[in-house]
């Protein structure tokens, strides 16, 4: 396939490539000591090597990526469920299959690809970011997390490399047609089956190719991280109060958002709270007819009554696997409006002190389950959020130079203030 470009925009491409020798553009990748990464960012950044990727992604860039790895894996394996490696990522872009096998890359050799808060990682770089998102087991945040809030990543649509089109066709403007029909062709297919290999939704290349090719697609919200797979590093709790966290836990659970609008949220007395989740089981028995052991323990007036035995039963039908949150702090019940009425649609427990400590079981029919869609591992404040809040703000204009992206000082944005209300209201997470 001829090259396929997926850098800046094309007349950008033109300059920077006619300027300087193909040889300076290729990146480099240099280790990094653990002493120069930020101070708190990876508390086990001794655990494992970094390395540093810097300059346009061109043809090779993988294979030298490749045998660094391969050398790593021979000199120190990796632990069980322990990332390799971490690559930090400062790219303005480069060869569109050249970014897709470093990210394949990253994925096969379990390494975490990370942009610093300073850096840049547009469109060929944010390909292959996309492949870094291994997780260790049991993992807390920030651990193997992505996206330094204030770090700028972004997506564009690819292009046909023309210097190459015109040389190999120049004397043949339909064979040039063709040509570049059959390349444009094949770097679809590359993006769509490398958006399958990363399980990213289906709207992901057909969002990106329907952009023309000097509009990026940055990384903002949290519904957009979430569904890149990615993880904000810097974010902290929500300044909401705890139910509308609990509505935006909900929310984010359900197997499709609802508005927010349509949501009520109650709290659950907190001596109750057991007891009341108990009959909530009952109730979805009784709407079955079931009958056994289980129904005959809920339908005893003398075991629902005791606080001991309503907890001790609680406990036991946890441990047993049916869907009942863990208390962990503050409890609410969140409904949905649907069609005029309000129907529960979850319960939701949280933990005053740990945001990402929470545990959430949706309403069925007919008796509770658990959570459609979870959270991220290493992330799962990230469910204390609406998806369209935004946790990394794009630039405000772009530098001539290409490297500044910081707004004017007329141009600085302020957090909206929080709605009033009963559910969440669109909000700023983080600022750079």
């Amino acid at each position: 396939m001829r090259k396929l470009a997926a850098c800046l925009v094309l007349g950008v491409w033109w300059i920077v490539s006619s300027a300087i020798p193909a040889e300076v553009l290729a990146a480099t990748i240099k280790p990094v000591s653990p002493t120069a990464s930020p101070a708190g960012f990876y508390a086990a950044a001794a655990e494992m090597p970094v390395y540093r990727l810097t300059g346009m992604i061109e043809t090779g860039d993988a294979e030298k990526l490749r045998d660094i790895l391969v050398r790593l894996q021979a000199l120190a394996p990796a632990k069980s469920n322990v990332p390799l490696a971490t690559i930090e990522l400062s790219s303005l872009g480069g060869s569109l299959s050249e970014g897709i096998k470093i990210g394949q890359l990253l994925k096969s050799y379990r390494v975490v690809a990370v942009v610093r808060k300073q850096d840049l990682c547009l469109s060929a770089c944010a390909l292959a970011l996309l492949g870094g998102t291994s997780v260790r087991a049991a993992p807390t945040y920030p651990h193997d997390c992505n996206v330094e809030v204030g770090g700028k990543v972004a997506f564009h649509n690819f292009f046909l490399d023309r210097s190459e089109l015109r040389e190999l066709t120049h004397d043949d403007p339909v064979a040039s047609r063709l040509q570049g029909f059959a390349d444009a062709r094949g770097g679809a297919a590359m993006l769509i089956r490398y958006a399958s290999e990363m399980g990213l939704p289906p709207a992901f290349v057909a969002n990106l190719m329907a952009r023309p090719v000097e509009e990026y697609q940055y990384i903002e919200t949290i519904g957009e991280f979430l569904e890149l797979n990615l993880c904000p590093i810097g974010v902290e709790r929500p300044s909401l109060p705890m139910s509308h966290q609990a509505a935006n836990i909900c929310n984010n659970s359900l197997p499709a958002p609802v508005p927010v609008s349509s949501m009520l949220v109650g709290p659950i007395a907190a001596p109750q709270v057991r007891q009341y989740m108990l009959e909530r089981v009952q109730d979805g028995l009784n709407a079955a007819k079931a009958k056994g052991r289980l129904a005959d323990q809920l339908a005893t007036w003398s075991v629902m009554r005791s606080r001991e035995e309503v907890e001790k039963l609680y406990d036991d039908l946890r441990a047993a696997g049916v869907a009942l949150p863990e208390i962990v702090g503050p409890t609410f019940e969140v409904a949905v409006n649907q069609g005029g009425r309000y129907r529960a649609a979850c319960y939701v427990s949280l933990s005053p002190t740990d945001p990402d400590r929470y545990d959430v079981v949706l309403q069925g029919s007919r008796s509770l389950a658990d959570a459609t869609r979870q959270p991220p591992a290493n992330a799962r404040r990230l469910f204390l959020y609406d998806r369209r809040d935004v946790a990394n703000r794009r630039p405000a204009s772009l530098n001539r130079d290409l490297f500044s992206l910081e707004p004017r000082d007329d141009e600085e944005q302020k957090a909206p203030p929080l709605s009033s209300g009963r559910v969440p209201g669109r909000q700023d997470v983080a600022r750079p």
